[in-house]
């Protein structure tokens, strides 16, 4: 778009109200990344008038698949209001792949992590360990499965046959939404969801992505063309930060260690690296 030249056009500009968000998407869903706070966000961000288009910011490895799926769902209610652009700056991974699917477009730097679309559950195993210190675990269960994944005991045949089970209910609702989204027919989706990651440059290819972005300021021209607003203005929408977090102190707004702390760290060593 042209800058705005004569003075009744400069003054236009600034009495315009429009705006496109910018919403990051950083951290482990689950993690660092608080599902509440993201919500709430966007779901601001869809009943705000002035915000006609939406740059969802991504980096991030996914996390937790309820709460994937509950951003892609509110994602896909954003898109349905007005245009919403998912621009993979870093790792757009597994559930942070699922809410992107829930975007008007996707793009990313040509250098991103895209991908790992699937589904897995770990748990540890501590009844060797339990065993060698000489204690032991006493269990009242109403049902069969009632404790299911725990660690003080070795899981049985149908123990693990019921987590598959709960593994392939999740993987085909994530692929049930990166089919609708990315119009995959069998043997295409097959292609992509096996796990594996690509840079953003080749997930253009496979039809991951729309396209690639260097930088913010070519997401938000996406962003700006598909609302078909005159100017570039930027409101940057998140949860308010403390001091540390705007310092950029690791693992800074996660609160005292726990959980969380955990299921970040976990997020992160799930996706691959590359170092230079």
């Amino acid at each position: 778009m042209e800058e705005p030249t004569t003075l009744t056009q400069r003054v236009a500009t600034l009495a315009d109200r429009r705006r496109i968000g910018v919403i990051p998407v950083r951290g482990v869903i689950g993690g660092a990344l608080r599902t509440d706070l993201l919500l709430k966000t966007i779901g601001a961000a869809r009943r705000n008038r002035n915000i006609r288009a939406v740059v969802l910011e991504i980096d991030s490895p996914g996390g937790a698949a309820i709460a994937s799926e509950a951003l892609y769902v509110a994602v896909r209610k954003l898109a349905a209001a007005k245009p919403v652009v998912a621009w993979i700056r870093g790792v757009g991974a597994s559930g942070a792949y699922f809410l992107a699917c829930g975007a008007t477009r996707i793009i990313a730097f040509p250098g991103a992590v895209v991908g790992s679309i699937g589904v897995i559950s770990v748990r540890p195993v501590a009844a060797g360990l339990l065993q060698r210190i000489g204690a032991r675990v006493v269990v009242t269960k109403t049902g069969r499965f009632k404790d299911l994944g725990a660690p003080w005991r070795e899981p049985e045949p149908d123990d693990l046959a019921k987590e598959d089970q709960l593994v392939q209910a999740v993987f085909r609702r994530f692929t049930g939404a990166v089919a609708l989204a990315r119009g995959f027919d069998g043997p295409a989706l097959e292609r992509v969801t096996t796990g594996e990651v690509w840079l953003g440059a080749d997930a253009v290819d496979l039809g991951l992505v729309d396209g690639t972005a260097d930088d913010e300021d070519a997401a938000l021209g996406a962003a700006q063309d598909l609302a078909s607003l005159p100017h570039r203005k930027v409101q940057r929408m998140q949860p308010r930060r403390s001091l540390l977090q705007r310092a950029g102190l690791p693992l800074s707004g996660m609160g005292p260690p726990g959980e969380r702390w955990l299921v970040e760290l976990e997020g992160w060593l799930q996706t691959p690296a590359v170092r230079l």
